[in-house]
């Protein structure tokens, strides 16, 4: 099965073609342009290059979520264009798997992170061998202190390797405790091949079904939440 998948979850943006496991192509762009300019252009670039056509296309992969609430957007946008014009079916990829596919054949637990402001972060636990990775914690938004207490769990099960964009945040946090390390930067970013290799191990969804997975609510809806309580509370 060939699977397009697509990544705009955060600053950098990516696509790739996975069949059966085999990367056939890929692109990675992270130059803090916006994806709505850089992706699809990348996309059929992507596929010129590698002599393939949507219509040799089985199945699209998208990350859905946690990550930019504009950036998911854009990404499951444009995998639900795509699969509609095309009658194929989707996998809709939580970013935190994905991002742990970058170290899916290590001994120890990936941490991913992604920097949610406010001294919080999304971010889940996985754990990670030669058999690939197995869940330790679903998907979340905490404070770093709260990931701290997380790591006591953790750090007795092997070495803890954050990646994600958010990841040199936490290991400045928490390296002095010893038993966390912080991969190089090509192992830490979302990367559209790790989404299809995650979306290999889902069930496939129709286009229509596909949704982003947000953890806490857009920013401005907080701040207007935040204003109508206050007032609430002045009356």
């Amino acid at each position: 099965m060939k699977i397009l998948g697509i990544d705009t979850s955060s600053v950098s943006a990516s696509t790739a073609v996975v069949e059966d496991g085999k990367v056939l192509a890929e692109s990675f762009i992270n130059v803090k342009l916006t994806h709505s300019e850089t992706m699809m252009p990348m996309l059929e670039a992507m596929l010129k290059d590698a002599r393939l056509s949507l219509a040799e296309i089985d199945a699209f992969a998208v990350t859905n979520g946690p990550g930019s609430f504009t950036g998911l957007r854009i990404g499951i946008a444009a995998v639900k264009g795509l699969a509609f014009a095309q009658d194929k079916p989707c996998f809709g990829v939580s970013t935190m798997e994905a991002l742990a596919y970058n170290l899916a054949g290590v001994s120890g637990v990936v941490v991913p992170a992604m920097d949610a402001r406010c001294q919080q972060v999304y971010t889940a636990a996985f754990c990670a061998g030669p058999d690939g990775l197995v869940r330790l914690e679903e998907d979340c938004a905490i404070s770093l202190e709260e990931l701290g207490g997380k790591l006591e769990q953790f750090v007795p099960r092997g070495p803890v390797f954050f990646v994600g964009d958010g990841g040199e945040l936490c290991y400045n946090k928490f390296h002095n405790r010893g038993g966390v390390f912080l991969p190089p930067p090509h192992l830490r970013y979302a990367r559209a091949a790790c989404v299809c290799m995650a979306a290999q191990k889902l069930s496939p969804e129709p286009a229509a079904s596909l949704v982003p997975r947000y953890l806490r609510l857009p920013q401005a809806e907080r701040e207007l939440l935040q204003k109508q309580k206050s007032k609430g509370e002045d009356r």
